[in-house]
Formats: structure tokens, sequence, C-alpha cells
């Protein structure tokens, strides 16, 4: 077994999953040297000072830390500095080794072709790896100015309460519509909180804004109907993504590839003032997402089994007639992004194998 091979089963121990397949050999061998791949062998999912993963490499600390930081550079390791001094560990494939090395915006034959790559091998098998058995690592967020102003929501159910939480926002470009180029919806529209949001703008593929710049952007995705995403714990959000129905990764898991559990949805579905409604069909024909809304004579009608709850009706219904209102039966929400790891990891029949890598 080779050394990419090995690093594949590694990789794969991880909720999110990384399934054997020719396109991910070939985009490891892309984003790691054979020299690379060898390193990262000796780490796992937390980050490590640099004279412990050279110790277990056999390494001089210098030449362990110049091969890091050049992986570092490339985003295919994740880095932290504290306390001055620094630490590495690996990166997942979602969010991670996917989306990181595409957020400055692709454009190079590498990287044209890493995103192809990476098209090709999340509709043979890294969706279903990443989708839940049953409970998903990620959600839908619903669009604030939707919700019924009536009722009480829950922190995790604002999206400006994430923001509000983050003691630093980044913005990145949307590594799916880059990789997979299907519509012209926004690209620069990935938010990025704390630790990975300061380590993309340390390597240059994000870049630091404000709180208030960020809620611009949910703004700018409301108005694309681009649908927020966030992982699916009610503690901080790590990410905030606006997804597309063609390009990703989190939303075609559904729509295109039908996998029942790729995300929750909201606590929330659309509810239709029949008096109010005048059939426009904008919410039916342009924004809903996943097909949950027809026009039965002059009124929308909603689904609720497949309303997924993003509130993108309620904000572009010319006649106020939609609202988002709490469902009777909400989805459990993980309380901490470890407790959603540690599920999603017994679900999978993983733990075990996560952590025995853990302790390498």
């Amino acid at each position: 077994m080779d050394a990419y091979e090995k690093l594949r089963e590694i990789l794969d121990a991880h909720p999110t999953g990384a399934p054997k397949s020719k396109a991910l050999n070939e985009i490891l061998r892309i984003l790691f040297t054979p020299e690379e791949a060898a390193i990262a062998l000796h780490m796992n999912f937390s980050p490590r000072p640099v004279e412990a993963i050279a110790s277990a490499c056999g390494m001089p600390v210098r030449d362990a830390e110049k091969t890091l930081e050049a992986m570092a550079d490339k985003v295919v390791v994740f880095s932290r500095e504290k306390e001055g001094k620094r630490s590495y560990g690996l990166l997942p494939t979602i969010p991670g080794l996917f989306e990181y090395p595409l957020m400055r915006g692709g454009g190079t034959p590498d990287l044209d072709r890493l995103g192809k790559l990476w098209v090709k091998y999340h509709d043979e098998s890294l969706a279903s790896s990443f989708a839940g058995k049953p409970t998903p690592l990620a959600r839908v967020v619903p669009v604030e100015q939707s919700v019924e102003a009536a009722m009480t929501i829950y922190p995790y159910e604002q999206v400006s309460e994430l923001i509000g939480k983050a003691d630093y926002v980044a913005l990145a470009h949307c590594a799916c519509r880059v990789s997979a180029g299907a519509c012209d919806a926004p690209k620069e529209v990935c938010l990025f909180f704390d630790a990975p949001g300061r380590f993309l703008v340390q390597r240059g593929y994000a870049r630091e804004i404000s709180r208030e710049e960020a809620r611009c952007v949910l703004d700018l995705s409301e108005e694309a109907g681009l649908v927020h995403t966030s992982n699916n714990s009610a503690d901080k959000a790590g990410f905030i993504c606006n997804c597309c129905t063609c390009c990703c990764t989190i939303l075609t898991c559904w729509t295109r590839l039908k996998l029942p559990h790729a995300f929750s949805t909201s606590g929330f579905y659309a509810r239709v003032d029949a008096d109010a409604c005048t059939g426009c069909r904008v919410c039916a024909d342009e924004r809903c997402p996943v097909e949950a809304i027809e026009i039965a004579g002059d009124v929308a009608e909603i689904d609720r089994d497949k309303c997924i709850g993003c509130g993108l009706c309620a904000t572009a219904c010319p006649a106020n007639a939609m609202t988002l209102i709490k469902r009777i039966m909400e989805p459990a929400v993980p309380a901490t992004v470890q407790e959603l790891g540690m599920k999603v990891l017994a679900e999978k029949g993983k733990l075990d194998r996560f952590l025995e890598v853990m302790k390498r």
C-alpha cells in the first residue's frame, strides 16, 4: 500500500469520510508531494507542534518545519500559532481539502483539473459518505427576515447570531461554484469564522471582513436565491456557506443525488396566507430550491415534507404572503461540534478508527 492510499485511509476515519476512488487518488497526488504525503501519515486532525511531528517522522525539526509550512501555504494542512509556537494538523475532505485550495478562485490548469476531479468524486462517492446515517453534518439556516415576528427564535436559528458569536470573520470564494461552474451566482460568499478564518486569511486564501460586511454578504446571497447552510450544531458556527442547487456540495446531495440525510432542515417551514397570495409563481418558479411549492388555482401550496425551511420564498414574495413558522417536530441539533462529530462517527461505525487515528 503506497503513502497516498494510507493517507486516504486516515482521512476516511473523519466523520466526513474519504471513500476509495481513482479520482481521490489523483486529487491527493495533485495536493501532496510524496514527501508531504509521508509526513501527513504521522499527523492527525488535531494540530500538533512541529517537534512532535518531526520526532514521529524521524526528521530534523528544521526540515519538517519547512515541509509543513509549504503544505500550510497550499492549505492542504491546517496551521495555527499559540503562545509563539506553531502547530499543524490534517484537514478533512469537507470542509478542507476540497474547498480551501480553490478559495482564491481557481484559474490555473492544475486547479481547473482539481475542480473537475472533485466534482467527479463528489458525485461518485464523497456525497454519500458526507451525508448522515442519519445525523447530518450540516443544516439549513433560515433567512432571518422570513420568520414570523411573533415567534421565539432560538439563537442557533438566527444567522446574524451566528455571525455575532464569532471573534473573527473571513470571506472566500465558493469552491463549489469555482469547480463546477454551472451557474453565474456570486462566488465570493463563503464565510469562515475564528481559527479556520484566520488560517485562510494568513495564507492568502480569504480576506478578513467585519460582521457588518458579513451580513451584507448574506443579503447578497439571499437576493441571488442562495441557501444559507452551516455546521449542524448549536454552538459557534465554523462556516456559513451560501449554496446553489447546481454546484454546491451540501445542497446537490439533496437536489441532484437524492440523499435524504445530506443536511438537516431548519426548525421552520413555509406557510402561505391564502388571502394575501396572488399566485404570481415567484416562489415556485424562481425561489424554492427543492420544488416544495406548487400553485393550485391562484394560491401557492407548500409540501411540508419537501420544505427545508430556508425562507427564500418569503423574502421574495411581492404580496408578503409567505412566512416561516416553527415545526411541531423540530430537528434535533447537537449541542457542540464535538458532540456532533462523535454522534456521526458512532452512526457510521468509525468511532474506534477515528480515536485510533487521533492517538498518533
